[in-house]
Order: structure tokens, then C-alpha cells, then sequence
């Protein structure tokens, strides 16, 4: 499966992925694309689906706050947080 999101960022002059045609631009030209760099690319915005698997339900962070209060609660945001620093895969 291509990386869909790394094509587009890297070449902004495709408008279509498709895993088995190929990238192609806005006249339905084929794009060659470099798949080292593709596959060297990181999302920056990785972190962001990293953390929100991480955190528990809003059910078990109310409990976590009832329990343990706020500040309680505050060491677990940062754990995660740490374990799954912005910038990072």
C-alpha cells in the first residue's frame, strides 16, 4: 500500500493516489515518484493519533480525577505525553 499522505506532501503537484495506478497530476499525467523518499518520510502529526490511542475513556479519566484528582491526572497527561513526543513516529 502507498503512502498517501507522504505523496502528497512531497509532491504537491499530484492530486490522485492509487494504490495499483499510481500518483497522478491535475491532467492525469502519471508521477514518478521516489519511493526511498516516500518511504523516509515522517509525519509530523504522528504524535497526535499516538496520544489519543494512548489515552484511557473519558469514562476512566473521569474516574482518574475523582480518585486521584486533578493533579493526579495531570502525571498521567504527562507520561503520555513523554512516551509520545510531538515530532516523532
Amino acid at each position: 500500500m502507498m503512502n498517501h499522505n507522504a505523496i502528497y506532501k512531497l509532491y504537491p503537484n499530484v492530486v490522485t493516489v492509487d494504490d495499483t495506478e499510481g500518483a497522478t497530476d491535475k491532467d492525469g499525467k502519471k508521477v514518478t515518484i521516489d519511493q526511498k523518499l516516500v518511504d523516509a518520510w515522517v509525519d509530523p502529526n504522528a504524535y497526535k493519533q499516538s496520544r489519543a490511542d494512548a489515552y484511557p475513556t473519558i469514562e476512566a479519566q473521569l474516574d482518574s480525577i475523582f480518585h486521584e484528582g486533578v493533579e493526579g491526572w495531570k502525571g498521567t497527561i504527562k507520561a503520555i505525553k513523554d512516551k509520545h513526543p510531538k515530532g516523532t513516529k
